[in-house]
Order: C-alpha cells, then sequence, then structure tokens
C-alpha cells in the first residue's frame, strides 16, 4: 500500500504534514513553526485543516481514517472522541467512561498522548480532572490556543 504525504502551511501556526493510504487518513502532524513553505495543495482535507485554524467551525468526523492497529479499548476511545463536539471539554474520566471504560482514565490518557490523528480524533478537548493537562510535544501552551480557537473557556 502506499502512503502519501501532504505538508501544509497554516498562517500563524506553521507546516503540518498528513499522510494518506489510497483516501484514508494513516497520519497527522499538527502544524508547527518553519522556514520556507509547502507546496500550496488542494486535498479537501488540507483544505479543511486550513479553514480550522483560520477560525471556521470545521469538523471532521466524516473523515475515512486507519485504525486497524487499534485494540478494541483503543477503537472505543478513539470512536468516543470523534463524538466529543467542537467547542466543548470531557476530563480523561468522562472519556474512558463514555467508551464504556469507567476507570480507565490513565489508559484514555495514554491514548491521547500517542493519538496519530490529533482534530480527526480531538484529544485537545480533553482535559485532565482541574486543570487544562499535558498536550504532548507541542505543551500545554498549543492545547490552550486549539481550545481558544474553539471558544473554549479555560
Amino acid at each position: 500500500m502506499a502512503v502519501r504525504e501532504i505538508a501544509y502551511d497554516v498562517h500563524g501556526w506553521g507546516r503540518g504534514k498528513v499522510w494518506f493510504a489510497d483516501d484514508v487518513l494513516v497520519w497527522h502532524e499538527l502544524p508547527s513553526p518553519t522556514h520556507g513553505s509547502a507546496a500550496a495543495n488542494g486535498h479537501p482535507l488540507v483544505d479543511r485543516l486550513r479553514a480550522y485554524f483560520a477560525g471556521e467551525r470545521v469538523g471532521f468526523d466524516d473523515v475515512p481514517i486507519e485504525l486497524d492497529w487499534c485494540t478494541d479499548f483503543q477503537r472505543a476511545v478513539a470512536e468516543t472522541l470523534r463524538a466529543v463536539p467542537y467547542g466543548e471539554v470531557v476530563t480523561y474520566g468522562e472519556l474512558a467512561a463514555l467508551a464504556g471504560y469507567p476507570n480507565a482514565q490513565r489508559a484514555a490518557g495514554t491514548f491521547c498522548a500517542h493519538n496519530r490523528l490529533p482534530l480527526v480524533l480531538p484529544c485537545h478537548r480533553v482535559v485532565a480532572a482541574g486543570e487544562l493537562g499535558s498536550y504532548g510535544s507541542l505543551g500545554a501552551g498549543f492545547k490552550r490556543r486549539l481550545l481558544e480557537l474553539e471558544g473554549v473557556d479555560i
């Protein structure tokens, strides 16, 4: 199966990348500051990502994604994440319970920490009880910025 990489630039955010196998999204890197620019690309998902980062209310729940690597628990968390609405947050404990695994908040957090499809599986909408929580290598500031973009007051 051939995998195609597409880089995209977003003003004020940087350059991100998406990888597709056929028309199925298999990996996504959020934008980070970089020098130079990516070639313009008219892929429909790239256009939607740019619109999202420009502040438009864009959903990604219809984007075909590859989840063959998931366990039953991971698939349940992924499907539950897709259902968390734009502009709303849940705690890791709520995410685990909604996925059918109460008391598995740490495992839900681990899934979010290794999420290879951010925005499509919007783990930035999952917060720690009483605080924002982390956001991997991009940090809590990036998570806060995404939530502010969606109108969440943190």
